[in-house]
């Protein structure tokens, strides 16, 4: 019987289509399985990541929880297919879908275990914004970060790139919807805490995941508290909060620029959308 077959037995759980779920011991391995679209985060991906929180929350044996993503990709961002097949109008018709997004991030830095996300590839938009929740992000050497949003008209839904890099480099990143940041880099400017060989990448995740699952639970749980209620009273969490307003704002006026990306996604697939937005900066 695997992990969540044994959790779930005599509890009413869901079953999961879009990510898996392993325990190794006192580890608990989350892996985003949509390697075809590479790890979008569609609006059932974001479900299913809540529901496997929940578990996690709850089972008293998982001390260290580890992300990753199946295939090539840790995760592209949160999956535009979803938009472009029923795009939201107004502040209204955006609001739940921007809060999921948010909440599903935001998740990650506020669950009561550590959280290390192994990144195995890109981590783009959204999937960027994950690896930041996370406390800990060991990324492979081909591994890519950035926030591209403003390329096709979108804003940043979890606005934490300023508390990471600094408001400076923060601007540089999303102005310009960079999304080639090495890993190295990445590291430099702290969004990474290592950097390893790509087929060490969840190994060193997984080893790391042991040695703090080893320290009183008790204690770890408090001392993350520390950490995340000094940057509460920074006032990082009011911060997220009204950008997400901002971005509400954004989204529910509308950009041209990402009702073009829209129907190009229609029309030609992730592809021709792709093509058409870095076709737009070639100068």
């Amino acid at each position: 019987m695997d992990y969540l077959s044994n959790y779930c037995k005599g509890r009413n759980c869901m079953e999961f289509d879009t990510i898996k779920i392993d325990r190794m011991d006192t580890i608990c391995l989350l892996t985003l399985n949509r390697p075809e679209r590479l790890n979008a985060m569609s609006q059932k991906m974001l479900s299913e990541i809540a529901a496997a929180c929940d578990v996690f929350e709850q089972d008293t044996a998982c001390k260290v929880v580890v992300v990753t993503g199946s295939g090539k990709a840790f995760s592209s961002g949160f999956d535009l297919q979803d938009q472009a097949q029923k795009t939201p109008k107004g502040i209204d018709e955006w609001r739940p879908i921007l809060q999921r997004d948010f909440d599903n991030v935001m998740r990650f830095w506020n669950l009561k275990k550590p959280t290390i996300a192994a990144v195995n590839g890109p981590a783009l938009a959204g999937g960027c914004e994950l690896a930041m929740a996370c406390d800990i992000t060991i990324a492979g050497t081909s591994a890519t970060f950035g926030e591209p949003e403003v390329k096709f008209g979108a804003g940043i839904v979890v606005m934490l790139l300023p508390w990471i890099v600094g408001p400076k480099k923060a601007k540089e990143i999303a102005f310009l919807g960079k999304d080639q940041l090495g890993a190295e880099e990445a590291c430099d400017l702290g969004i990474v805490n290592q950097v390893v060989p790509d087929e060490e990448v969840l190994a060193t995740a997984l080893k790391m995941a042991r040695a703090i699952a080893v320290v009183d639970p008790m204690v770890i749980r408090r001392t993350k508290q520390q950490i995340n209620e000094s940057m509460e009273i920074a006032g990082m969490t009011r911060a997220l909060k009204h950008a997400l307003e901002i971005d509400l704002e954004l989204e529910g006026e509308g950009s041209v620029d990402k009702q073009v990306f829209l129907e190009e996604l229609r029309k030609g697939g992730l592809r021709g959308a792709l093509a058409w937005r870095d076709n737009r900066f070639s100068f």
